[in-house]
C-alpha cells in the first residue's frame, strides 16, 4: 500500500523506526504506455495473431501478458509469415528492417518509441552534414542497433569513457555525438566529456538525448537513496534504463541496491537490520509488480509506503498513424 505525506500509522515499538518511501515518478513511461497499447489494440481490431519484432518493451511480464493474449514475439522478420501484421517494439528498428518487411508484404505498425525516432532524425541530419557521429550506447542493444542503421557508413558506437582514445574520425572538425536514450545521465556526461578533450568542435544534438522518464526516474532514485539502508529497483534485467538504477543508487548513497523482476525475487536477508527500504521501478514495469514488491515488505513489518515526489509527467503519445487509421475505418477510434 501506499500513502502520501501525513500522519503516519501507529506501529508496534521494534517497527517504529522502520520506513518505506516509494520513488514518484516510477514505471510506465509515456513511449512504453503507448507501445504496449498499440499491441493491446491491434489484437483487438486485427484478432490473433499479431507478431511482435523483438520484446515490445524490456519486461517479461508484459511480454508473457501479450503472448497470453495472442501476440507472437520473434526475433527477426524470417519468423513472420509473408502478408502477416506485425508491430516494432519501441526500441526502434533500422531503414534495413523496414525494407525486409515490404519485401515480405508484412503489415507493419510501427511502435518506436517518438523519443528514439528523434535520435533516428539527428541521426539522418548529422550524417547528411557529413559528421563523424558517435554513438554512446550499449553494444547489441535493440535502440542502438536501430539508430546506428540510420547512417551505419558514419556512426560508430561508444560504450564508454574507454573507448575514446580508440575513436578514428575523418575530420575532429566535424564530429557530432548522439546516445541511446535510457542511459545514466551522469555516466553519459562523463562519456562526452572524454571525447570532447579530444574533439574541442563536437557538436552537441539540439536537445538532450536521454529521454526525459529516464531522467526523471534517475532523479528520483538520487532523492531517496541516502535515505536509504536498502533501494530495491523492479525491472527486468534486459532493461537498460532499470539497471541503470540500480547503479544511480549506488552512486548516489543508497546502503544497497537491488533489481528484481517481482517480488519472488527479492531475498529476505536483504532486510536484516535494514530501517529504511526505498522501491522504483523501471520505465517499462507495470504498477501492479511495483505494489507486489510493497505487499512483501508489509507482510515482514513494514509500513505504507511514504510517496516522495520529484517530479510530475503528464505526456502522452499518440498511437502510430497506421493503427489509428485502421480503428478509425472500424469506427473503433
Amino acid at each position: 500500500m501506499t500513502t502520501d505525506l501525513g500522519t503516519p500509522r501507529v506501529l508496534p515499538a521494534d517497527q517504529a523506526e522502520r520506513a518505506v518511501l516509494l520513488a514518484a515518478p516510477r514505471g510506465y513511461c509515456a513511449g512504453v504506455d503507448r507501445a504496449v497499447v498499440t499491441v493491446e489494440k491491434a489484437l483487438d481490431l486485427y484478432g490473433s495473431p499479431v507478431y511482435v519484432r523483438k520484446q515490445i518493451v524490456h519486461n517479461k511480464h508484459v511480454v508473457a501478458d501479450l503472448e497470453s493474449r495472442g501476440a507472437i514475439f520473434v526475433e527477426e522478420l524470417e519468423e513472420v509469415p509473408a502478408g502477416a501484421t506485425v508491430v516494432f517494439s519501441a526500441h526502434g528498428v533500422s531503414p534495413e528492417v523496414h525494407r525486409q518487411a515490404e519485401q515480405r508484404d508484412l503489415k507493419t505498425i510501427d511502435a518506436t518509441c517518438p523519443l528514439v525516432t528523434k535520435v533516428h532524425h539527428e541521426a539522418k541530419r548529422f550524417a547528411g552534414d557529413d559528421y563523424d557521429i558517435l554513438l554512446i550506447g550499449h553494444a547489441g542493444h535493440e535502440e542502438v542497433e536501430g539508430t546506428a542503421g540510420e547512417a551505419p557508413e558514419h556512426i560508430q558506437l561508444v560504450e564508454g569513457p574507454a573507448d575514446v582514445a580508440k575513436i578514428v574520425v575523418r575530420d575532429p572538425a566535424k564530429v557530432a555525438w548522439l546516445s541511446q536514450t535510457t542511459l545514466s545521465v551522469d555516466e553519459t556526461l562523463e562519456t562526452v566529456a572524454a571525447i570532447r578533450e579530444r574533439f574541442p568542435l563536437l557538436l552537441d544534438p539540439p536537445s538532450d538525448d536521454i529521454c526525459y522518464a529516464t531522467q526523471n526516474r534517475q532523479l528520483a532514485v538520487k532523492e531517496i537513496a541516502r535515505e536509504s539502508d536498502l533501494l530495491i529497483v523492479v525491472g527486468s534485467g534486459n532493461s537498460s534504463n532499470s539497471v541503470r538504477l540500480v547503479e544511480v543508487a549506488l552512486e548516489a548513497g543508497a546502503g544497497a541496491s537491488y533489481r528484481v523482476d517481482d517480488a519472488s525475487e527479492i531475498d529476505e536477508a536483504w532486510l536484516d537490520g535494514v530501517r529504511t527500504v526505498s522501491v522504483t521501478s523501471g520505465a517499462s514495469v507495470p504498477e501492479s509488480l511495483v505494489q507486489e514488491v510493497l505487499a512483501y515488505l508489509g507482510e515482514r513489518g513494514y509500513p505504507d509506503a511514504r510517496a516522495v515526489h520529484s517530479a510530475e509527467e503528464s505526456l502522452i503519445f499518440a498511437l502510430p498513424k497506421e493503427l489509428r487509421r485502421d480503428l478509425k475505418a472500424a469506427g473503433r477510434s
